[in-house]
């Protein structure tokens, strides 16, 4: 665990002082123990050789009364003297002053020679330390034995230790006192610094709010007597008027206040409010905090305004029918609106990053990727008709590609629109097929009635030839043949001129499903005998259409002919009627499992005399008539070859085709309610 910066300033008083306690107390101790040890030393030199001066003429005399008078005088002189005895000059004890008889081992204890004046050894009893003294007896230059003096070191250890004692105490009490004293002048400053951690911690938290310096006992105004209450530091009791822009006291000079006290020295309210080092860093840590504060809530306001901006950009740009995206240098899609992500079939966040390649099949994408690079390798805009795949099927669009251009005028990026033109490209085609229609059709009415009046001649006077002309012979094999293709002329003609008339329509109220079921039942024994089967899968309650049955029933008719001529043999037809009640229509779809149309003749088979079958199988006009009918009433029709699985026919096989035809329904609502609540009849 890391040590906190009030436990370092305690640390860095106390271990020093008690580092420098430990030092004088082994220091005064040494010297002490030294000094003490010298003087006992030097006392048992000044007593043995006093001794040894005194009792030589004792020795000399023998008269031990002296000497024994003179060693008890000596042990009594102090208490740390523990013995005393003499001996002889041959080592033998002469007087002592053992109660209990004297310790032989003790005389060889301590030798000195002849040429020492004394000598010094530490003897160890078992129970106490002494320092035992040799001193020679000598007269003139005889030596006439030896003086003996034990002095007990427990004396002298006891005063070392009383020094020692003495000297800890009084090194504890300094440092203790000093602790004490450097407590009191550390702790204001471990407390600013707990409250300036506390306030840095509160400012990460988002509390922008804090007050790290001390309030002041009188702020600015109050000194200086000011009512100037425009002034920022009017009033402001939490920062230091030295810190703040604008400030307009009689000392603060515009411009340079900003630079914080440097300006201020001179300025009573700075003398009288400014503190030492950790107040000047609280005081520029509030000011920090509240510039701070002041550029996050601009911060904040601009990108409020920023997303009010962005999100009213992004409702214009959902709320806008056409398709808009924004690629990069990269082609890489940055922004889309919402149409966009319809056309795609995917959420924003899933195309945001992505390529085209990510988003389109192969040909679009590549198609786009090389018109993208165009435009940013030319620098100028693209407009063009693209047809692509939706998730609603096929559309058109009226695209445009735009460079986006950086502050420097490189192209950064490309912004691509496109507008929805599905509609309006049938509306021209279907206005084209009118226009060709009626014009052919006027083409075919002058034709038929030119041709219609010979055409009777040759066909009359060929019938009345066979009257005459006996049967089995080759002329009259001949004129047959002439009578048969007389007439399949005649059916051309009345073809044309039905084509052509505009014929009065007789309008009502019919049912869809009744009337094809009048056309199925007329030709289906005839489908059965080259196997092929109808299939019917009715919706039932589908409401009443406004039209003339007998046009609608040959519509069917036509279609049916078609699909029967397109399979040959074995096959099967299906039709099926549905309502979609968000278009507001009815949908027949005849579908067959012929052949199907080659891909470069679909867009041409409802071009008047256009036709894929052989050249006495047709004339080319049924799906012409058929595509007039249908738009006489309201409708339109549509051919998919190989079908789609989206028309429900996700089991057959991928071939064959299907036609489907899209009529509005009578504007009756109980009919209609009936409708949505109806369901599919599978018949046959």
């Amino acid at each position: 665990m890391k040590l906190g910066f009030r436990s370092k300033i305690y640390l860095g008083i106390f271990f020093p002082l008690l580092l420098l306690g430990i030092v004088i107390l082994f220091v005064v101790t040494m010297i002490m123990k030294d000094a003490l040890l010298e003087e006992n030393r030097n006392r048992g030199i000044s007593i043995g050789i006093n001794l040894a001066a005194r009792v030589a003429e004792p020795v000399l005399a023998m008269d031990f009364f002296r000497m024994k008078a003179l060693v008890d005088k000596t042990i009594g002189l102090s208490d740390d003297i523990y013995y005393v005895f003499v001996l002889d000059a041959k080592g033998e004890p002469l007087v002592h002053t053992f109660e209990g008889g004297f310790p032989v081992d003790l005389k060889a204890a301590n030798v000195v020679s002849g040429k020492q004046d004394y000598n010094i050894r530490l003897l160890d009893t078992g129970s106490d330390l002494i320092y035992d003294y040799a001193v020679p007896v000598h007269i003139a230059n005889d030596r006439l034995g030896t003086v003996r003096l034990g002095l007990l070191r427990t004396r002298v250890q006891e005063a070392i230790n009383r020094v020692m004692w003495s000297t800890f105490l009084s090194t504890g009490l300094v440092i203790l006192i000093a602790g004490f004293v450097g407590t009191a002048l550390a702790r204001p400053v471990t407390r600013r610094i707990k409250i300036l951690h506390e306030s840095s911690e509160q400012a990460m938290r988002g509390n922008l709010d804090v007050q790290t310096a001390p309030m002041l006992d009188k702020n600015c105004w109050e000194i200086m007597n000011c009512d100037k209450k425009d002034c920022p530091a009017y009033g402001d009791v939490h920062h230091r008027c030295w810190y703040l822009e604008g400030t307009q006291g009689t000392y603060c000079v515009q411009g340079e206040n900003a630079k914080g006290p440097a300006s201020c020295h001179k300025c009573p309210v700075y003398r009288k409010g400014s503190g030492d080092e950790i107040q000047s860093f609280a005081e520029s840590f509030d000011s920090m905090i509240l510039s701070l504060k002041t550029h996050l809530s601009e911060l904040q306001n601009a990108e409020k305004t920023l997303k009010e901006q962005r999100q009213l950009l992004k409702t214009i740009l959902d709320a806008t029918p056409d398709f808009v995206s924004l690629q990069d240098h990269n082609l890489v899609f940055q922004a889309v609106n919402r149409a966009f992500c319809e056309i795609v079939g995917r959420r924003e966040e899933d195309i945001i990053g992505k390529t085209d390649p990510d988003l389109f099949a192969e040909g679009l994408a590549e198609k786009n990727s090389q018109e993208n690079l165009e435009v940013i390798r030319t620098g100028k805009p693209l407009e063009n008709q693209d047809e692509m795949q939706t998730p609603q099927g096929k559309k058109w669009f009226h695209v445009v590609k735009i460079p986006v251009r950086d502050p420097d005028g490189n192209v950064a990026g490309i912004l691509w629109s496109g507008r929805d033109i599905t509609e309006l490209k049938q509306i021209q085609s279907r206005l084209v097929q009118s226009q060709k229609m009626e014009s052919i059709g006027q083409l075919a009415a002058g034709v038929a009635h030119e041709i219609n009046t010979p055409l009777g001649i040759i066909l009359g006077y060929a019938q009345l030839l066979l009257e005459e002309v006996p049967e089995g012979g080759d002329t009259h094999n001949d004129l047959q043949t002439i009578e048969k293709q007389c007439k399949i002329c005649r059916k051309i003609v009345s073809d044309l001129l039905r084509f052509s008339r505009h014929t009065e329509s007789t309008v009502a109220l019919l049912d869809v499903n009744q009337s094809i079921e009048e056309v199925v039942s007329v030709v289906e024994h005839t489908f059965k005998l080259e196997r092929i089967e109808i299939k019917r899968d009715y919706y039932s309650n589908l409401p009443p259409v406004k039209g003339d049955k007998e046009k609608l029933k040959q519509v069917f008719v036509n279609l049916l002919n078609n699909a029967y001529d397109a399979i040959g043999t074995d096959g099967t037809i299906s039709i099926t009627t549905s309502f979609e009640k968000e278009d507001d229509e009815i949908v027949v779809s005849v579908f067959d499992t012929g052949m199907g149309i080659p891909p470069e003749k679909i867009d041409r088979i409802f071009d008047p005399f256009f036709t894929t079958k052989p050249v006495d199988k047709g004339t080319g006009l049924g799906l012409s008539v058929t595509f007039g009918i249908i738009e006489e009433h309201g409708g339109r029709i549509e051919v998919e070859s190989p079908p789609s699985s989206a028309r429900g026919h996700e089991g057959e096989d991928a071939k064959g085709t299907v036609f489907i035809i899209h009529l509005p329904v009578l504007r009756d609502t109980n009919a209609k309610q009936e409708a949505e609540n109806g369901q599919n009849i599978s018949v046959g």
